[in-house]
């Protein structure tokens, strides 16, 4: 952990390590469609795709008017909270990570709501073409001049 990074931050790589161990891929800070931005994508084993919005107040929650707007980009949505994070002011119907720096632990399951194949397929390609595309400037960090990240 580093001293400049925010607590959404150190959220989001505890929720990307949990969820590596359940065997998904993860990408923080992806754009779905223009005008939405989510914390953590997660694309599974079996092509499930999970969006986990990552909250370090009741404040950073309440302000969030987009994440609902988010649901029909994902076949499960989890909200990432620490452990004194007051639980019951989520949604009952939505998934919830505990999380901190370093790990994390699914606590509550959200419905599955299945994407359409077409929609599916468009967020598989954006999520493969987002990791390349980062995974290329950080082997040529020149590179990010030329690409549209």
């Amino acid at each position: 952990m580093t001293e400049s990074e925010l607590p959404g931050q150190r959220l989001a790589r505890g929720v990307c390590r949990h969820l590596a161990g359940r065997g998904f891929a993860t990408l923080t800070e992806f754009v779905p469609e223009a005008g939405l931005r989510v914390d953590v994508v997660a694309l599974g084993p079996k092509g499930e795709i999970w969006i986990v919005e990552c909250k370090s107040s009741r404040m950073d929650f309440i302000s969030d008017r987009k994440w609902a707007g988010y649901l029909a980009w994902c076949d499960r949505f989890f909200w990432a909270v620490d452990a004194d994070f007051p639980g019951e002011i989520l949604p009952e119907e939505t998934g919830l990570i505990l999380a901190d720096g370093f790990d994390g632990e699914l606590v509550r399951w959200p419905p599955e709501t299945p994407l359409a194949g077409a929609r599916r397929k468009a967020l598989v390609q954006r999520f493969a073409r987002t990791a390349a595309l980062r995974l290329g400037v950080l082997i040529d960090p020149d590179l990010a001049r030329f690409s549209r990240l």
